[in-house]
């Protein structure tokens, strides 16, 4: 004798339903979880593009021969872009203010750049120990520049180089209002 009582129709239908509701409920967090990823990648994106207007900025070729390079400045105020170390992409800060080009050491590393003498340099962090090296080439859009003296620092992190006025004395550059332009001579 069993003790199970016979279902009820009603019963019957919402076990019937239960699969179906189960892929329903499943379908719903797989398409929310896929809605935040796409957002979280439209406004990284949107940062990125807030932090660094000039990710792949264009060159153009002037009269004289020489090539003009024109950056917008970014919300914070400063003037960042693209371009690469010795074929390695990497993103540059311009910093007047710094005696050389100043390069994290995981992409020193990458660039196949080899560390030189040590040295002291007084940072915004205070004092550290940096290692001069040289960059073969250094790119700024179309714009090459050979042989910039440079110091590897193990404490930065990021792909972020602080372009100093090692790179910056091979170009000529004007600032008027929120643009910065950069010209080499023919």
């Amino acid at each position: 004798m069993s003790d199970k009582q016979p279902q009820s129709p009603r019963e019957r239908s919402q076990q019937q339903q239960r699969p179906g509701r189960h892929a329903g409920v499943g379908m719903l967090v797989i398409s929310f979880a896929l809605g935040i990823g796409l957002l979280t990648l439209f406004f990284d994106d949107m940062l990125e593009q807030q932090f660094n207007p000039n990710q792949r900025p264009d060159t153009r070729l002037m009269q004289s021969g020489g090539m003009e390079l024109v950056l917008q400045r970014n919300r914070q105020g400063h003037y960042v872009m693209g371009g690469d170390i010795s074929g390695e992409p990497a993103t540059f800060l311009l910093d007047t203010g710094a005696t050389d080009v100043v390069i994290p050491a995981q992409l020193a590393e990458s660039a196949g750049l080899q560390p030189g003498q040590a040295m002291r340099a007084m940072t915004a962090n205070g004092l550290v120990t940096v290692y001069s090296t040289t960059i073969p080439t250094l790119h700024l859009g179309d714009i090459t520049l050979y042989d910039v003296r440079a110091s590897i620092n193990p404490g930065m992190q990021g792909d972020t180089v602080l372009l100093g006025m090692s790179a910056l004395r091979q170009v000529e550059f004007t600032q008027r209002a929120d643009t910065l332009t950069l010209r080499t001579l023919p």
